[in-house]
């Protein structure tokens, strides 16, 4: 039966290069996946692409590009990543740009475009999207004039499309995270639509490998501290058989562990109906998923089931949503805690005095409340340190300024021991985040997907 290997090489906008280059050096892997978007990213990189129109893409795809192609041409891999962003036709000249750097001509590069929708936006009104909120019912007449980008969810089709065509690179915008994984197995095994159990088996896959280390005893609720060699953790490798089976591991001397209790945790991570888990691709059943060990670092994973894949496409829009402004002082003992509850009074009282009215104010006591909020029990009365951080969302840039400008006095005007770390934040605009479900019949036939060799590419 043929398999394929295929490695996780990105679990996120910033993660490290060097768990990758292991992959690459001793995986023995056909493909290397990068999944770098989450929702969060998209509004990052529209911050971006506001300064530099040329920008939007995720940055990090050049260095990993460096590093990585001389290592593809030579062992024969090739490389998957929705580092596109919201400007994939930016991050493919950038890939190219690197490719003629390095001398590597003749490398195909694939973009897939078309999940781009915000010019499209009256054409699918008028063919009868509903471009309601899906969460709260309201009407895209309420934000539409401060819309900044806007998006579909595709999956893993136009990516097998382009490795099909030859492409060495595939550069996606937002396509899902499981869906860098199954379009390498899509163009490999040839799955269809209708493959239903095999489809789910390729979600499954790529729902496990997508936030790299994750799995391989990276953040790790376990016995965490018995996780060896961290620093050199292994990214997720893939044995994949054609019937949709498959065998999770790592590179060989490399860290971290993979197990039973790994794997598993990460297969509950984001799942809400572990038996109607959504995508583009297929709606996977994950219920009657089997783990076993089968091996030192190897785990066999079975019995994902499929059935057909929704009608609808899911749709993210950024809007523009108002302005932060924070500021930050410590206190250190004696009555840490008490200082900081004085502080964030002085600081809710003198934005009143600036006639500043937020819309929503965050005090965060770090060390004490930060992460359990309300849930968090009283601090030590002794409590070494504490470290205030109060956030306000404004209407205007000019209120949110005015929240970081008053933490500075607190130093010489306020309870003692108070001391600053940086300067002071510059405050910054909000996005907010709206979707909805879109007939993929009005989606799809506008996705392409161009593969050219670096030689057009660049010019």
């Amino acid at each position: 039966m043929k398999t394929i290997r295929i490695g996780a090489g990105q679990g996120f906008y910033g993660d490290s290069l060097l768990p990758a280059l292991d992959v690459a050096r001793y995986g023995q892997v056909q493909y290397i996946s990068f999944d770098t978007l989450a929702e969060l990213t998209l509004a990052i990189l529209q911050k971006g692409r506001a300064k530099d129109p040329n920008a939007g893409y995720a940055k990090d795809v050049v260095p990993a590009m460096k590093a990585l192609l001389p290592l593809a041409r030579e062992k024969g891999f090739r490389l998957v990543t929705n580092a596109g962003g919201i400007n994939p036709p930016g991050a493919t000249r950038a890939v190219a740009r690197v490719a003629q750097e390095l001398g590597l001509s003749g490398l195909r590069i694939a973009t897939v475009t078309g999940d781009d929708i915000l010019t499209r936006l009256d054409e699918l009104t008028a063919a009868g999207a509903d471009l309601h909120d899906k969460d709260t019912g309201a009407s895209l007449s309420t934000v539409r004039d401060r819309l900044l980008f806007a998006n579909v969810y595709l999956g893993a089709e136009p990516i097998a499309r382009g490795l099909a065509q030859g492409a060495d690179v595939v550069i996606t915008g937002r396509t899902t995270d499981t869906g860098q994984f199954l379009g390498p197995l899509q163009y490999e095994f040839g799955w269809g639509p209708d493959d239903h159990d095999q489809m789910a088996a390729g979600i499954l896959l790529g729902h496990l490998m997508e936030c790299s280390g994750q799995v391989s005893g990276g953040n790790f609720s376990g016995d965490w501290w018995n996780v060896p060699d961290l620093e050199r953790i292994g990214f997720p490798i893939a044995e994949v058989s054609e019937d949709g089976t498959f065998i999770l591991t790592k590179a060989e001397g490399t860290g971290g562990r993979v197990s039973v209790e790994t794997v598993k945790q990460q297969l509950l991570y984001e799942i809400h109906d572990p038996g109607t888990y959504i995508t583009p691709d297929v709606i996977a059943d994950f219920s009657r998923v089997r783990l076993e060990q089968v091996g030192p670092d190897r785990v066999r994973v079975s019995g994902a089931r499929g059935r057909q894949a929704p009608p609808t496409l899911k749709a993210l829009m950024g809007y523009s949503d108002g302005w932060m402004g924070e500021g930050y002082v410590s206190f250190c003992w004696p009555d840490a805690y008490a200082k900081a509850q004085r502080a964030e009074a002085i600081i809710r009282r003198r934005l009143e005095m600036w006639g500043v009215r937020p819309q929503e104010v965050l005090a965060e006591y770090i060390g004490v409340n930060q992460l359990h909020g309300g849930l968090s029990p009283a601090p030590d009365p002794e409590l070494s340190e504490v470290r205030l951080r109060v956030a306000v969302r404004t209407g205007t840039r000019d209120e949110a300024e005015k929240v970081a400008r008053e933490f500075p006095p607190l130093l010489l005007s306020g309870p003692p021991t108070a001391s600053a770390i940086g300067g002071t934040p510059a405050p910054r605009e909000l996005l907010g985040l709206w979707s909805c479900l879109i007939p993929r019949e009005l989606v799809e036939p506008g996705v392409k997907v161009v593969v050219e060799a670096v030689e057009e590419v660049a010019r």
